[in-house]
Parts: C-alpha cells; sequence; structure tokens
C-alpha cells in the first residue's frame, strides 16, 4: 500500500553545494582491451591526474519525490512474518513506457550498510550523476533510492519491536525492494541496478534472482561471494560486542549500551584508507581527537539493535554458487585502498570469469580515492557507467 509521497523543498543545484570531485576530462581511453569473458582493468595512476579538485557544473536536477510503500504479510526467509512492512523510498524523474507497457527507463540505486537512500543525494554523487547531460539525467532515467529494511526511515528494530524485529536477510531486502517496485512503483523493468558495498551485494543478487528483469548491472564496492577472513572477523567483532555487553539486556535496553561506541568505532576503521587516515591524524592526540568527533556523531543517531541487525543481515549472502544465471552485461567496480574487500584475494578477477558478459575494474590507490568509500565518489568511476549504458542500449 502506497502512502501519498512528498516532494523535498526544492530541485538541487551541485553549484551550489560548493566544490566536489570531478573529471574536467574523460579518461576511458586508459583502459585495456576487453576480452570476451574476463576483464580485470587496473587504470594508471596516470590517467587519474585528469581528475582534480573543481567546482561543480550548474547540474540541477529534479527534487527527490519520497514515499512510503507498506507491504502486508511479509514473509521473511527466516520463516518470520510482519503483518506490514514499511518501505521507504526517493525518486527522481518519471518512468517511461514503450508501446508494449515496458519501463525502459528505471534505475534502481542500493546503499550500504546502515545508510539509506538519502546518502546518494549529495555533490560527489548526485552532483555527478543526475544533473542534465550527466550519465543519469533525471530528466531521461527514472531513479528510484530504496532505504533497504531496518535501515533509513524503512521498518527497522528501533522503530518498537527492538530484538523481536524479525530476523532479514540480503535476501529479503532484494525481494522487498523488487515488491516496492513491482507493486508500488509499477515498475516491471529496469534499465539499471547499482549499487554501493551490501547495495553492490545486492545487485549481485539481483542478477541471479531476477536475470530477465534489468538490462545492466553495476556493483560497486563488494564481492560476488560469501562473506568470510577479515571481513567477516570485523563484523563477528561488532555483533559480538554487542551481544556480550550487559548492558544490551537480550536488545531490551532504555539507554544505548557502551558496546555501541566499539561497534561505531570498528565502522570507522573499516571505512577509509592508511594513507588519508594518517594525514588526517598524524599523532596520537589527533587520532583521538578525530575519532572521538566521528563517534559523538555517531552516537547522536545510531541505535545498538539497528546496527547489529544491519551488520548480521549478510548472513545469507552468498552469489558465488548462481553466478552463471546473470544474464544482463555487469561491470564490477572496486578500489585497490578497500580494507572490506581487497583486490589481493584475487575473488573478485576469479568469480568473473563465471559471469557471461561480467567485467570487472580496479581503481588504483591516489589521492582521491577514499578506500571502501570511493563507491560513493562518481568522478572515479562514472565513465565506466557510461559505457556500460551505452553498450547496453536499446
Amino acid at each position: 500500500m502506497a502512502r501519498a509521497p512528498k516532494e523535498s523543498q526544492t530541485a538541487v543545484s551541485a553549484a551550489q553545494r560548493g566544490i566536489t570531485i570531478g573529471a574536467q576530462h574523460s579518461y576511458r581511453g586508459c583502459a585495456t582491451m576487453r576480452p570476451q569473458r574476463l576483464i580485470l582493468r587496473f587504470t594508471q595512476l596516470a590517467c587519474l591526474g585528469l581528475l582534480g579538485i573543481h567546482f561543480a557544473q550548474a547540474a540541477e536536477y529534479p527534487a527527490p519525490v519520497e514515499g512510503d510503500y507498506a507491504i502486508r504479510n511479509f514473509q521473511f526467509s527466516s520463516g518470520e512474518s510482519l503483518a506490514e512492512l514499511k518501505i521507504h523510498y526517493r525518486t527522481l524523474g518519471t518512468p517511461k513506457k514503450d508501446a508494449k507497457g515496458i519501463v525502459r527507463n528505471a534505475v534502481l540505486i542500493g546503499h550500504g550498510t546502515g545508510g539509506s537512500g538519502a546518502q546518494f543525494i549529495r555533490p560527489e554523487f548526485a552532483g555527478e550523476l543526475f544533473g542534465a547531460g550527466q550519465p543519469l539525467d533525471a530528466t531521461r532515467y527514472f531513479i528510484v533510492l530504496a532505504d533497504g529494511i531496518g535501515h533509513g526511515q524503512s521498518a527497522k528494530p528501533s522503530d518498537g519491536l527492538k530484538a523481536k524485529f524479525p530476523k532479514y536477510g540480503y535476501t529479503d531486502m532484494v525481494e522487498a525492494q523488487y515488491r516496492l517496485l513491482t507493486e508500488g512503483l509499477k515498475v516491471n523493468h529496469l534499465r539499471l541496478v547499482m549499487g554501493t558495498s551490501m547495495g553492490g551485494m545486492h545487485t549481485w543478487v539481483w542478477g541471479e534472482r531476477h536475470p530477465e528483469f534489468m538490462d545492466s548491472l553495476m556493483p560497486l564496492a563488494s564481492l560476488p561471494g560469501q562473506i568470510s577472513g577479515r571481513n567477516r572477523v570485523w563484523r563477528k567483532t561488532l555483533i559480538d560486542a554487542i551481544r556480550n555487553d550487559p548492558a544490551w539486556q537480550g536488545g531490551n535496553y532504555t539507554a544505548q549500551p557502551p558496546s555501541l561506541r566499539t561497534a561505531a568505532s570498528l565502522i570507522f576503521f573499516m571505512g577509509s584508507n592508511p594513507p588519508l587516515r594518517q594525514e588526517q591524524m598524524p599523532t596520537l592526540a589527533r587520532a583521538d581527537e578525530v575519532l572521538g568527533e566521528s563517534l559523538a556523531n555517531s552516537m547522536r543517531t545510531l541505535d545498538a539493535n539497528d546496527v547489529l541487525y544491519q551488520v548480521s543481515a549478510s548472513w545469507d549472502y552468498d552469489p558465488a554458487p548462481g553466478l552463471e544465471r546473470i544474464r544482463a552485461p555487469l561491470v564490477a567496480i572496486n578500489s585497490a585502498d578497500d580494507l572490506i574487500n581487497p583486490p589481493e584475494l584475487g575473488i573478485l578477477e576469479r568469480e568473473i570469469k563465471r559471469v557471461k558478459h561480467g567485467e570487472a575494474i580496479v581503481i588504483p590507490l591516489s589521492p582521491q580515492t577514499r578506500g571502501h568509500g570511493t563507491h560513493t565518489i562518481a568522478a572515479l568511476w562514472k565513465q565506466h557507467l557510461v559505457k556500460l549504458l551505452e553498450e547496453t542500449a536499446k
């Protein structure tokens, strides 16, 4: 059941948002040759020299329209259910159908763990992609930014159920997105599915569960395999810190447990790259100060149960067995300084061979990259998005 959407204040101008990172010129010419099945492209550092800080062009795009969709009697893969599952969303643009009634311009963009669709309405992302003449020009595309289950303004434990909230996984989150699109927004086809971090992992799941539903896929900052190794260790450490905290009280706390600070510290630790952290925090005192400021900001909005559920939701993520089911052309983009998905593991380049129309791109460390957070700096990878859209145009 859709509730009346609300329009944000005004159309957004990137120029009014100040300075951002962008590309003055295209550097697609720096790419290597593209084999039929496997492409692992380490874009040369010299190419990145074309990137720099500059004033964003006056790229206005339609104001996001917000709404809620209530899914009745939602069944979770854990066997639990909710009589009503609320999914919050933002849209930009208008869906357009062809003569057969198929929506041809819809784009779904998924956010990362702990985030929401709001994280994309910022100069380094929307200001590079959604403006007139830009890759996802919102006057041409219908862009959907959904808050995942347990995130943003969608249904989550802190709404009242606390630890009685159903255990959800990535398959549940993708299914809720599918129902939002098909039942709530009447979108029966997607031009593109893309996402960052958790949203990137959802993109792999989308390609397997609904292989005919989209024209193209672009997962960013993710790997097509089960959470394991160091990635699992930091997540399990966070989960255990909260669950083993007596103040958590089995999820029935009245004040946030101290372990939430530990959780926030781990998230801060994994989010950037060592050179940038060293530049920001060159002394012991400065490191303590920056971390303290970050924790103070985080503690104003975080909830222990929400964080626990969000990090635990990857329990059912493992696209590796079904990669051959992906039909749509897929371009996976990671960065070499990503502590969560480091390229030296070799997982992406091994598994992409199994994707019929798959390509893997690794952006090397540079002054412009931000570790795992590189996924939101669109200027570093948007030329690959342009190429993917061109190659899948019908």
